[in-house]
């Protein structure tokens, strides 16, 4: 039997039928994803499947290393048929790796090929995808439209003129929404004043403000807030290790913001009491829009300095790291509750052992005066987690200590544009979980209950929450 069947990851009766008749045929809503907006400006085409595969995912990247591959087949400048073959070699070695799932997956669904990928399948499958991304109906908006997608969110800097988001509202045959995410990680980086000023610098030159003075600087940040909002932006994301104890009052804020412009090394201190200040001023924008923010915690980054410095950054030389988050947390969401500037949250944990700090503190800060249902969220298992397991630890967590039933689901997290079949792995995994439950007498044998809430956490929940227009199906 194929690998990947109708029934695939399915393993009882009742979860074969949440998934085929409540799961299956549901949009998708991929509101967190690194897909690159020019490409879908321009309609970009792939030469090779190397190149849609290979050029941005450091999820094979890591395993190829570990595969012996040379980094020359990995990042560097081997010819494309090379690097794919270097895969191909990997591939029968990721298994129980979810690599090998959604591998085969891509495989099945955009190229109707079903079978492995290794050594002596390699030049067929090379030769096959190639022919049909030679075919207009694999231009990556085409791949996103045929995989039922209505919504796409980008991740982008302050500083990113959209001009790329602009151009793809207006398509008038793109039946795919795309917004952007305000992430303002490089505007709290004064570990490296230089870089940072920089940043400011370009900060300065898209707004205007002169921002060589705290407010001005503030309001600069707030100009590019405004700005994504009236592109359709509902989001912000910030990449962080943990959230901090402490921040600074204004006066101190203003000192460590004319220390860093003068090019002057700042203490640890102050950098943790100035990223706290700006964050907790990110979260005031967002309330005052009724955005959502998104907090990616956790994550040892760039922890290979010699790859690093050749490289650069998101090149799969990231870990988990164990930081301390619960009262980071606390201080946060409790002092953005207290000032009255608490937006809605998705919290994202990278250490698994985290799982129940996470889904406990949102219970927290549920309920506003809106009636937001689920106003802070649990996020789906995020990187290292986003395998079978890690998404089954996710959702027993939230089940035990939150409700389930207002769960807005999954993401890619993604740059590649044959992503999509991750949501498809997400059901199959939900549905089997949930399904055992009910053959097991733990959740009620009632289709219409249990499968209706399977159906909303596929779509429509997040539909729902994110608040942001999407395609018409």
């Amino acid at each position: 039997m194929s690998l990947i069947h109708d029934d695939f990851l399915l393993t009882t009766k009742a979860a074969r039928r949440l998934y085929h008749e409540y799961a299956e045929n549901e949009p998708i809503y991929d509101y967190h994803t690194h897909l690159p907006v020019d490409e879908m400006a321009r309609d970009q085409k792939f030469e090779t499947i190397a190149h849609i595969w290979l050029g941005g995912d450091h999820y094979k990247w890591r395993a190829m290393r570990a595969n012996g591959i040379p980094e020359s087949h990995v990042t560097g400048n081997a010819p494309w048929k090379e690097k794919f073959l270097a895969f191909a070699k990997t591939v029968p070695h990721t298994l129980r790796n979810p690599l090998y799932h959604w591998t085969a997956l891509e495989l099945k669904r955009f190229f109707g090929i079903d079978e492995p990928l290794n050594e002596k399948t390699a030049e067929s499958i090379w030769n096959r995808c190639n022919e049909q991304l030679a075919t207009p109906e694999y231009s990556c908006r085409n791949l996103l439209s045929r995989s039922n997608v209505r919504v796409v969110c980008s991740t982008d800097d302050p500083t990113d003129t959209l001009e790329h988001h602009q151009a793809v509202a207006k398509l008038s045959d793109f039946p795919v929404k795309v917004y952007p995410t305000f992430r303002p990680d490089a505007g709290m980086r004064l570990e490296d004043v230089p870089a940072w000023n920089t940043w400011v610098d370009k900060l300065a030159g898209i707004t205007g403000q002169a921002c060589d003075t705290l407010d001005s600087f503030l309001q600069g940040i707030r100009q590019r807030h405004d700005f994504f909002h009236s592109i359709g932006g509902r989001l912000s994301d910030h990449g962080l290790t943990n959230m901090d104890t402490e921040t600074a009052t204004d006066a101190e804020a203003k000192s460590i913001f004319d220390q860093a412009r003068a090019g002057k090394a700042l203490s640890a201190e102050a950098i943790t009491r100035f990223r706290s200040y700006l964050m907790l001023y990110f979260g005031q924008l967002d309330a005052e829009k009724g955005w959502t923010k998104q907090l990616h915690l956790g994550a040892l980054r760039n922890t290979n300095a010699r790859l690093f410095k050749s490289l650069g950054r998101d090149i799969g030389c990231d870990s988990i790291d164990d930081p301390s988050h619960a009262q980071g947390l606390r201080f946060y969401l409790d002092t953005l509750e207290q000032r009255g500037h608490l937006p809605k949250v998705v919290l994202y944990n990278l250490h698994p052992k985290d799982n129940y700090i996470f889904s406990t503190i949102i219970g927290n800060y549920q309920g506003n005066e809106n009636g937001v249902a689920g106003r802070l969220q649990f996020g789906s298992g995020w990187w290292f987690l986003d395998c079978l397991e890690g998404m089954e630890w996710q959702i027993n967590a939230l089940s035990s200590t939150g409700l389930l039933s207002h769960f807005v689901g999954m993401l890619t997290d993604s740059r590649s544009f044959l992503s999509p079949p991750r949501h498809e792995y997400f059901r199959r995994i939900l549905c089997n979980l949930i399904g055992r439950d009910m053959e097991n007498g733990l959740v009620p044998d009632d289709y219409e209950l249990v499968g209706g809430m399977v159906k909303r956490i596929c779509y429509a929940n997040a539909h729902a929450y994110f608040g942001m227009d999407v395609a018409r199906g």
